[in-house]
């Protein structure tokens, strides 16, 4: 079930936030636990099986580390244990066929293939739960005995299925008691409101050229279209992701939850390191926290940390999607940050803000092509029509037809990517958002009325 749908909008939220509210306090939690379970059955009923048992095994590992009198050796075998049923969960559905077809094509082999769907959200919701594990393990949070409190934090459902990605550490309080006033959920109305409207009118509308252009003949691709396509996948996966991440943070508010944020006008930045500082910032955070840092982030000399910085880089590919072009994007973006961090980022300090600008949207690009394509080949034809080298001419009358007919709709992606100043004084902006957040929740509904595209790129995640 995607927040972006009618069934969600007009059938599920509206019962789910009835029986919320009319709960008594001690209800709320198993309320909230079985309306996600209900949420994420939906679309999946059998994998359900898995999340749970993800759920129940964390839980019982988190109760062994909270007894007393355990030694240090004890501690990490229970930590180990639970990394490797985790690990082994979201191997086995997410990366088995990619490894059996890789062994299969280098030995000759005809194992078959699983072929198993993914389970949704499968990525996110396992490192939630790691998380809590390594938090209980390190004391920074106690051993959560509620198992409802417990798997209320793994299966909520407005970061469910596409995060943001909640450490056990920053929402522990919140499981145990939170407060929801008027102000709070008008507040999450707005957000939800507004990402809601990122997903429907700009992601859904830009993604339609993506498809078009990706879908032709890269061949025959003029380096302008190339270009252009490129940039309509880039404003498409920013408004897709972050217009649901927003949906999800309302969804929280609205509840009482207040979740991190997870972007942060990704699209400004001056730098590579700047973008990583705004884009997934949740998923950022978690390898920093749970991997550079334990590795040894930067506290042990030059060498161990490229190599942990490549670890990380490697591992954001692979969390992304079995396939060599995720880790291969990884390691352009781990060799770009070890390049910014010793020499890239003082040679960019010395440039206009506009060229350090312009460079960092090029290689954002760049590294999108390596993101979007997962067949290397197909990849392979769009950089070289990217960089002109297919023997086509710069542009055609389909460049211009795409450029002018989408003309507004990118101004408008220019303008929503960039912090803006207040255009209204402060006492008539309460009645301007009012008719405002109507008309793009009317807007938003009436194109999902009509709407036969409406995919969600990080559900494959």
């Amino acid at each position: 079930m995607l927040f972006s749908s009618l069934l969600f909008l007009f059938v599920f939220l509206p019962l789910v936030l009835a029986l919320y509210f009319i709960s008594p306090w001690r209800m709320k939690n198993l309320m909230l636990f079985l309306s996600s379970l209900i949420f994420y059955a939906w679309g999946e009923p059998v994998y359900i099986v898995i999340m749970l048992i993800s759920t129940i095994t964390d839980y019982s590992f988190g109760l062994l580390l909270g007894r007393p009198g355990l030694s240090a050796v004890q501690r990490k075998w229970i930590v180990i244990s639970s990394m490797v049923i985790n690990l082994g969960l979201l191997s086995y559905f997410k990366y088995a066929d990619f490894l059996i077809a890789n062994v299969n094509g280098l030995l000759g082999t005809h194992i078959p293939l699983t072929e198993l769907p993914l389970p949704i959200g499968i990525s996110f919701y396992t490192f939630q739960s790691m998380s809590y594990i390594i938090d209980v393990y390190r004391g920074t949070a106690k051993a959560q005995r509620n198992w409802i409190d417990f798997g209320t934090f793994v299966a909520l459902f407005p970061q469910l299925v596409a995060g943001p990605i909640v450490q056990y550490n920053s929402i522990a309080e919140q499981l145990r008691g939170r407060t929801v006033n008027i102000g709070k959920f008008a507040q999450g109305v707005r957000r939800f409101t507004v990402g809601l409207a990122k997903k429907v009118l700009l992601a859904n509308n830009i993604g339609l050229l993506w498809d078009t252009i990706s879908r032709s003949d890269l061949d025959n691709l003029p380096m302008l279209t190339a270009w252009l396509g490129i940039l309509a996948f880039a404003f498409q996966i920013y408004f897709d992701f972050s217009g649901y991440s927003d949906m999800a943070i309302g969804l929280g508010l609205m509840l009482g939850f207040e979740f991190n944020e997870n972007f942060n006008k990704p699209y400004t930045a001056q730098s590579i390191t700047d973008f990583w500082r705004r884009w997934h910032i949740s998923l950022s955070s978690w390898f920093r926290d749970y991997v550079y840092i334990p590795l040894g982030g930067n506290r042990r000399g030059l060498g161990i940390q490229i190599r942990n910085i490549l670890i990380v880089w490697i591992l954001t590919g692979v969390w992304h999607g079995a396939s060599w072009n995720f880790m291969l994007w990884g390691l352009y973006f781990g060799v770009i940050l070890i390049f910014e961090k010793w020499w890239g980022l003082g040679l960019l300090s010395r440039l206009p803000r506009f060229i350090r600008h312009l460079y960092a949207i090029l290689l954002i690009l760049v590294g999108w092509v390596l993101f979007a394509f997962e067949e290397l080949p197909t990849m392979l034809s769009y950089i070289q029509a990217m960089a002109g080298l297919n023997h086509q001419p710069l542009l055609d009358s389909t460049t211009v037809y795409f450029a002018y007919t989408n003309a507004i709709l990118l101004i408008v992606l220019v303008m929503a990517s960039i912090p803006r100043k207040p255009m209204i004084k402060h006492e008539a902006r309460h009645l301007f958002s009012l008719i405002g957040y109507g008309l793009l929740f009317f807007l938003s509904v009436a194109y999902l009325v009509e709407a036969t595209f409406n995919p969600f790129l990080y559900f494959r995640f």
